[in-house]
């Protein structure tokens, strides 16, 4: 019987698979199944302080009303009659009492102080290890993105020092460089990152002429970006790398490894399948790795990253160019009906 078992921020994980922050991890039933059904960790429902904001000013109508804008944020908070920082603090105690997997704290904050106050707050309650979502929605057409991301590294520096806990980054893509960023958090501290986070986006619709909020569910095959980034780190940092978004079978869970990944995020296929599709995923991983005669992830793991491939280009290309001049190589897929 093949061995799953993996790393990722010091944690043994008895498999790849990590249940994201999400609504489906602010309910105790289905963090429940979620264990049950072989998940190796789970990340609670983030923390977001610019909820506790709103709540501060009584906006809870207007809350409410984009509720359900994405996976991430289809509910702010567990269900609770009250909900704020402390209430949340007792769900994720609650939370990690409860399960005996590796349970994992999220943070969403905007203000510097409290960035460190919150994290701080979430060690309390007993959590193995913590994720601080770091992202900038542009608004200023002055900032540069050398003042955002020297802000960012600020904010982890000091949260390193204040906790005792790893601490992941979970990352947007839209960074000018994310390698470069990436190589800072790391030589910051960060424990390891998550590739990538996917945020809400508005839309419209035509015949209201309003906007609309649609719940922004990841597709198959949006993991290629994670792979891409999963490939180039692969020996070139010391944190570890857990990769997210369209993320839909073992298959897909398989490649990553191969690229470099240490573990993998799931939340849309929970969704759009359930919970107990995580022990179909978990089979199908087996019975490739018992077909290709690997007996733990080890084996595999960044045999076909940057480092090791014999082709130094494919994770640095950007055109199908030289694709073209190599049609062997080139697989073209049926359209998704």
């Amino acid at each position: 019987m093949p061995d799953l078992s993996t790393k990722y921020l010091g944690l043994k994980l008895k498999n790849p698979i990590i249940a994201g922050a999400s609504g489906l991890t602010a309910n105790m039933k289905k963090l429940k199944d979620i264990e049950k059904f072989g998940a190796g960790a789970v990340v609670i429902k983030s923390l977001f302080e610019e909820e506790i904001q709103l709540e501060k000013y009584k906006m809870e109508e207007e809350l409410h009303k984009n509720d359900e804008r994405h996976a991430e944020m289809t509910s702010i908070h567990p269900p609770v009659k009250h909900a704020g920082p402390r209430e949340h603090l007792m769900w994720v105690k609650k939370a990690k009492e409860e399960l005996d997997i590796p349970v994992i704290g999220s943070l969403n904050a905007v203000n510097e102080k409290k960035w460190i106050s919150y994290a701080k707050k979430l060690e309390k309650t007993g959590i193995d290890a913590l994720e601080i979502n770091f992202y900038y929605i542009p608004e200023d057409f002055l900032k540069k993105g050398s003042e955002i991301e020297g802000q960012q590294n600020k904010i982890l520096k000091q949260i390193k020092k204040e906790v005792d806990i790893p601490v992941a980054v979970k990352l947007g893509n839209n960074y000018t460089n994310p390698l470069n960023i990436i190589k800072s958090f790391d030589k910051n501290g960060a424990n390891g990152f998550v590739l990538f986070n996917r945020f809400f986006q508005p839309d419209i619709d035509i015949y209201k002429q309003e906007h609309v909020y649609p719940f922004n569910l990841s597709n198959k095959k949006d993991y290629r970006l994670a792979l891409r980034f999963s490939g180039l780190l692969y020996d070139k940092i010391d944190a570890d790398v857990c990769a997210s978004q369209g993320i839909y079978s073992g298959a897909d869970i398989v490649k990553l490894i191969l690229a470099g990944a240490n573990c993998v995020q799931l939340v849309s296929v929970l969704y759009k399948k359930n919970i107990k599709y995580i022990e179909t995923i978990l089979k199908d991983i087996k019975n490739w790795m018992e077909d290709k005669k690997y007996s733990k992830i080890e084996d595999f793991k960044g045999k076909l990253s940057q480092e090791k491939t014999s082709d130094k280009y494919t994770y640095s290309r950007a055109q199908y160019v030289d694709l073209l001049l190599k049609p062997a190589k080139l697989k073209v897929e049926e359209p998704l009906v």
